[in-house]
Order: structure tokens, then sequence, then C-alpha cells
């Protein structure tokens, strides 16, 4: 692969990508940091009287609990239930998901609250996702998928062939699982064939606010007969590529930024990025 590719998508994700902690605040919960809280969002939440301590040192920089002295899981995702009722009704979320999040500092730490997923961004929580890469058995090519244009997030960009965000009560496995069944038609015995490869963190602002992100990369081989149907609607399109085209999509931009970072991965991990120069 031409050297001015692989940077024109590393560049592509680095733009897209700023991180500057100085406008940042530690997003605590019981001494633990569960957010990257915008500095602009905490004075949002205490202009509509969100409860929030005062800033603070911590030993790796400025701090702010939320919900100080809520003590109680209950008592702290009815809190933020009403929260994120709030800053929907005011326009600051969107996309309103009926769908809950863990707050909580890792994806094996016990939640110490949960909260509408659309409130998630805007409070720059620690999120959880799965991906996967669509790979043709016998191939070197990929299954990718579009985002439908009434997503949330990134609507209409490049994505991989299976995301989905991990609701609280879930994990990884289950989460791809039923991604698989709701995005692509894959069956569930098909799908629980995935190949685990670790996580990517991604952390980057963005219009929402923070996405903070442990993304789960899974490779699945499908059928070279193998033709992935949307069954939820949020998938505009579907598309079957070779590395050059996927290679095209990336270094505009056009593929999300997680999805572009987990198609890397596959690529260098099948040693494809050297190849893909040749192929269409």
């Amino acid at each position: 692969m031409p050297t001015d590719t692989l940077a024109a998508i590393e560049a592509s994700i680095a733009a897209r990508s700023p991180f500057d902690r100085a406008t940042k605040l530690r997003l605590m919960v019981s001494g633990q940091q569960v957010g990257w809280l915008p500095r602009a969002h905490a004075d949002i939440l205490r202009g509509m009287g969100c409860v929030l301590g005062p800033e603070e040192d911590t030993p790796s920089g400025p701090g702010v609990d939320l919900l100080p002295g809520r003590g109680d899981f209950a008592v702290r995702s009815a809190a933020l239930e009403a929260l994120a009722r709030q800053l929907a009704d005011a326009g600051h979320v969107r996309g309103w998901r009926n769908e809950l999040f863990a707050v909580t500092p890792a994806l094996d730490a016990p939640a110490l609250a949960v909260v509408e997923r659309a409130a998630a961004r805007f409070l720059g929580l620690l999120t959880f996702a799965s991906h996967m890469n669509g790979v043709i058995r016998g191939e070197p090519a990929f299954w990718i998928s579009r985002r439908s244009q009434t997503k949330a997030v990134d609507p209409g960009m490049w994505d991989n062939l299976v995301a989905g965000g991990m609701p609280h009560g879930s994990d990884p496995l289950a989460t791809l699982v039923r991604e698989c069944e709701e995005e692509s038609g894959i069956p569930a015995s098909l799908a629980r064939g995935v190949q685990a490869h670790g996580r990517i963190e991604v952390l980057r602002e963005i219009p929402e606010g923070v996405q903070w992100e442990h993304v789960y990369a899974y490779d699945l081989e499908l059928p070279a007969d193998f033709i992935p149907r949307n069954q939820d609607g949020e998938v505009a399109e579907h598309r079957r590529i070779g590395h050059a085209a996927l290679l095209a999509i990336m270094s505009a931009g056009t593929m999300t930024v997680d999805a572009t970072l987990v198609t890397l991965d596959a690529l260098r991990r099948r040693g494809w990025l050297a190849a893909a120069g040749d192929s269409a």
C-alpha cells in the first residue's frame, strides 16, 4: 500500500480525534472516574440544578463529583433519568434511545448507576461497543455497511459490517450476536463463530461532548455466497469491497473513526495492508 494512503488515513483519524484535557473535568462517582465532562457541559448542568461537587484536584488532574452524597444505585439512576429528560427537553441531547448505559469505571466493575444512552456522550461517560469485520472466506475482501441517514450519530457514514453500543447488563459477545442479526441478518449460530481481537480505546471530542469508548474488535469469516440483509432499518446499504476501494473510503474520512481503527487492525493482522494497493 502506498505510504501516502496510510498517511492520509492516519491524518483523517487525527483530524477527527481532538482532545484537550484542559477543557475537561474528570467525572467522578464514589472516587472512581467514569467520564470526561467538558467544562462547558458542567456549567450547563449546574445551571439546570444538577448536583455536581466542587472542582477538586485528583491525583491525575482536575475532577468533579457527579451527584455527591447519593450513594445508592437506584437513587443515582433516578436522578440521572430526570437529568437526561431535562437535557433532551432543552435540546442538549438528541436521538433518545430508551436504552440504558452503565455509569462505571470499567466493563468488569459494578455499575454505579445507569443513564439513558442519548445522554452518555454529553456527560463524556466511558461506554463500550462491539465492532465486527465481515471477512469474506477465501478472498481478501470485506463486507461493510453504511449507516442510515436517520442515525443520531454519524448518519450516512461507512461502518464495519456490524457495530453496536453495549447496554447495561450485556457483554461484548452478547451485544455482537444481537447486532449481527439486527444489522445484517447473520444468525446467532454463525455469529458465535467470531474471533475476538482485543480492545481499542477511542477518546475524542465530538459535537455531542466526548466519545470515550472501549471498542471490542471481532472478525467473522462469512461464506462467499452470504449476502447481508438489514433487519432494523439502521443500515442504508451493505457493500462487498476489496482493499483499494476500502482504503479510498477510509482515506477520504467517510468511514467512522472507530470503524476505521477496527478495519485497520484487521488489515494489519491479516498482512493485507502491504498488498492492498494491488487489489480492487
